[in-house]
């Protein structure tokens, strides 16, 4: 379970002192939290997640991230909205952990994605480029390509005893995307780890996208590249071509391909396993085994960054031929 942070009674019903959210009633863990330790908690006034931000946010961070929640739930994202205390503010503290209440959304996220959610996120997605466009504050990307070098040599020692010959693909890899990664695409704010878990359904259609604390600025179309990786593939690492149309092709229906997005998919979809696949071998290697949260398998994303290695032009996700 994925609690890092106990809170007790009398903890959270002096932080929600603060709120007009009415009476406690119940609060629970919630098991799925990786990042961050979250409770569903229930009040006189509805349901929330409370999140209390661990080690890997920095706190610096969190206004950007509780802004643009507010930004984009304002033009319309159905995301979380943070709850601000009686004096406005977004922000607290609880169990000497920074900590923040937002808004519960109904909805549950599916472990097989079918052409028909491909399709769902690839709109969803747009629209959130679309709503990030005038969000006045902006974030590096932390884990874009300029912390890759480093996640190579912190996990260059131990990869290959995750498979042979890891190493020097990682590193070979990552030098050939050093010296072609593009430069000058249309950039914005991008959720950066939009994956299934993080998507809500009701009947087939998205009732809310969550998890904005890998939000930054980025190229836009690189977020499509996280999510290619994310939605298009089977359990047996098969690239699903027709999930990967579909996705591509709703994007596109709400905020067409430019200034060369279209040539740099295959490329950016690459980097984008890459960091996937560094981020996951570095738990891998240091991750003890008594952690409350088991590391994910690199090796999902060694096969798709294979894949991608192979692909030479967007069409091959899909799309017509520009």
């Amino acid at each position: 379970m994925a609690v890092y942070t106990e809170v007790d009674d009398d903890e959270l019903k002096a932080f929600l002192s603060d709120y007009d959210v009415g009476a406690l009633l119940s609060f629970k863990g919630i098991a799925e939290g990786v990042e961050n330790t979250n409770y569903l908690v229930h009040t006189e006034a509805g349901s929330y997640i409370l999140t209390l931000y661990e080690r890997r946010v920095e706190r610096a961070d969190l206004p950007f991230f509780l802004g643009l929640m507010e930004h984009l739930a304002a033009a319309g994202i159905a995301c979380p909205t943070p709850i601000r205390t009686r004096s406005g503010k977004v922000l607290g503290d609880i169990a000497a952990k920074p900590a923040a209440l937002v808004s519960y959304l109904e909805g549950v996220w599916v472990r097989r994605p079918n052409p028909a959610h491909c399709r769902e996120i690839g709109a969803a997605m747009a629209g959130l480029h679309l709503a990030g466009a005038d969000f006045a504050l902006r974030r590096p990307n932390t884990l874009g390509p300029s912390s890759w070098p480093g996640l190579v040599r912190e996990t260059a020692s131990s990869a290959d005893t995750v498979a042979p010959g890891l190493g020097a693909e990682v590193a070979t890899t990552l030098d050939e995307l050093t010296r072609a990664w593009p430069s000058g695409l249309p950039t914005g704010v991008i959720h950066a780890d939009l994956f299934p878990d993080n998507v809500f359904f009701i009947d087939g259609r998205i009732s809310g996208l969550i998890d904005f604390y890998f939000a930054c600025n980025d190229a836009l179309a690189y977020d499509i590249a996280i999510c290619l990786n994310a939605w298009c593939f089977e359990p047996d690492a098969a690239f699903n071509i027709t999930k990967a149309r579909q996705l591509l092709k709703a994007y596109e229906s709400v905020r067409p391909l430019a200034g060369g997005e279209f040539e740099a998919l295959p490329l950016l979809a690459r980097g984008a396993a890459l960091r996937f696949l560094l981020t996951r071998l570095y738990d891998w290697i240091n991750t003890p085994g008594s952690a409350l949260v088991k590391p994910k398998d690199p090796g999902e994303y060694l096969r798709k960054l294979r894949f991608h290695r192979a692909v030479s032009s967007a069409s091959e996700y899909g799309l017509d031929a520009r």
